[in-house]
Protein backbone atom coordinates (compact mmCIF):
# COMPACT_ATOMS: atom_id res chain seq x y z
CA UNK A 1 0.00 0.00 0.00
CA UNK A 2 1.33 3.43 -0.96
CA UNK A 3 1.97 6.01 1.70
CA UNK A 4 -0.47 8.90 2.11
CA UNK A 5 2.55 11.10 1.54
CA UNK A 6 3.72 9.41 -1.66
CA UNK A 7 4.09 12.88 -3.20
CA UNK A 8 6.61 15.18 -1.56
CA UNK A 9 5.29 18.30 0.15
CA UNK A 10 5.41 21.43 -2.01
CA UNK A 11 7.59 24.00 -0.27
CA UNK A 12 8.92 26.90 -2.35
CA UNK A 13 12.54 27.98 -2.14
CA UNK A 14 13.21 31.40 -0.63
CA UNK A 15 13.81 32.99 -4.04
CA UNK A 16 10.44 31.63 -5.21
CA UNK A 17 8.42 33.45 -2.52
CA UNK A 18 5.74 35.61 -4.11
CA UNK A 19 4.57 38.62 -2.12
CA UNK A 20 1.00 38.25 -3.37
CA UNK A 21 0.86 34.56 -2.38
CA UNK A 22 2.20 35.38 1.09
CA UNK A 23 -0.20 38.31 1.54
CA UNK A 24 -3.13 36.23 0.28
CA UNK A 25 -2.29 33.47 2.76
CA UNK A 26 -2.20 36.02 5.59
CA UNK A 27 -5.64 37.47 4.81
CA UNK A 28 -7.40 34.60 6.57
CA UNK A 29 -7.76 34.90 10.37
CA UNK A 30 -7.31 31.15 10.93
CA UNK A 31 -4.04 31.17 9.00
CA UNK A 32 -2.86 34.27 10.89
CA UNK A 33 -3.64 32.44 14.16
CA UNK A 34 -1.58 29.47 12.96
CA UNK A 35 1.33 31.78 12.08
CA UNK A 36 1.18 33.37 15.54
CA UNK A 37 1.12 29.93 17.19
CA UNK A 38 4.14 28.80 15.15
CA UNK A 39 6.04 31.94 16.12
CA UNK A 40 5.38 31.03 19.76
CA UNK A 41 5.82 27.24 19.42
CA UNK A 42 8.19 26.24 16.58
CA UNK A 43 7.86 22.60 15.53
CA UNK A 44 4.19 22.43 16.47
CA UNK A 45 2.18 19.52 15.05
CA UNK A 46 -0.80 20.27 12.78
CA UNK A 47 -3.25 18.52 15.07
CA UNK A 48 -2.27 20.24 18.33
CA UNK A 49 -4.85 23.05 18.26
CA UNK A 50 -8.49 23.72 17.64
CA UNK A 51 -9.01 26.72 15.39
CA UNK A 52 -12.79 26.33 15.17
CA UNK A 53 -12.83 24.82 11.67
CA UNK A 54 -13.30 21.32 10.31
CA UNK A 55 -10.32 19.00 9.90
CA UNK A 56 -10.53 19.27 6.10
CA UNK A 57 -10.60 23.09 6.26
CA UNK A 58 -7.65 23.08 8.63
CA UNK A 59 -5.71 20.80 6.27
CA UNK A 60 -6.34 23.30 3.48
CA UNK A 61 -5.11 26.18 5.67
CA UNK A 62 -1.87 24.33 6.45
CA UNK A 63 -1.39 23.58 2.72
CA UNK A 64 -1.90 27.24 1.74
CA UNK A 65 0.61 28.38 4.37
CA UNK A 66 3.13 25.80 3.17
CA UNK A 67 2.70 26.48 -0.54
CA UNK A 68 2.96 30.25 -0.04
CA UNK A 69 6.30 29.75 1.74
CA UNK A 70 5.20 30.96 5.17
CA UNK A 71 5.82 27.61 6.84
CA UNK A 72 8.01 24.57 6.46
CA UNK A 73 6.42 21.18 7.14
CA UNK A 74 8.17 17.91 7.78
CA UNK A 75 6.39 14.58 7.85
CA UNK A 76 7.13 12.40 10.89
CA UNK A 77 5.11 9.22 10.44
CA UNK A 78 1.50 10.25 10.10
CA UNK A 79 2.07 13.68 11.71
CA UNK A 80 3.44 16.90 10.32
CA UNK A 81 5.71 19.19 12.32
CA UNK A 82 5.65 22.86 11.32
CA UNK A 83 8.00 25.81 11.51
CA UNK A 84 7.52 29.41 10.52
CA UNK A 85 10.10 30.40 7.91
CA UNK A 86 10.78 33.64 9.73
CA UNK A 87 14.43 34.19 8.78
CA UNK A 88 13.77 33.46 5.11
CA UNK A 89 10.69 35.70 5.07
CA UNK A 90 12.61 38.48 6.82
CA UNK A 91 15.33 38.34 4.17
CA UNK A 92 12.82 38.30 1.28
CA UNK A 93 10.24 40.75 2.70
CA UNK A 94 11.92 42.68 5.54
CA UNK A 95 9.52 43.66 8.32
CA UNK A 96 6.43 41.96 6.89
CA UNK A 97 6.21 39.09 9.35
CA UNK A 98 7.10 41.33 12.31
CA UNK A 99 4.25 43.62 11.30
CA UNK A 100 1.79 40.70 11.09
CA UNK A 101 2.88 39.28 14.45
CA UNK A 102 2.83 42.71 16.11
CA UNK A 103 -0.62 43.52 14.71
CA UNK A 104 -1.92 40.13 15.85
CA UNK A 105 -0.57 40.73 19.36
CA UNK A 106 -2.18 44.18 19.53
CA UNK A 107 -5.45 42.88 18.08
CA UNK A 108 -5.73 40.13 20.70
CA UNK A 109 -5.07 42.58 23.56
CA UNK A 110 -7.82 44.98 22.49
CA UNK A 111 -10.45 42.24 22.20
Amino acid sequence: MASRLANPLTIPAEDEFDLFDVMSALTDPVRRAIVVQLAEEPGRACSNADYGVSKSALTRHWRILRESGLIKQEAHGNRHRNWLRQEELDRRFPGLLALVLDESAHGSKSS
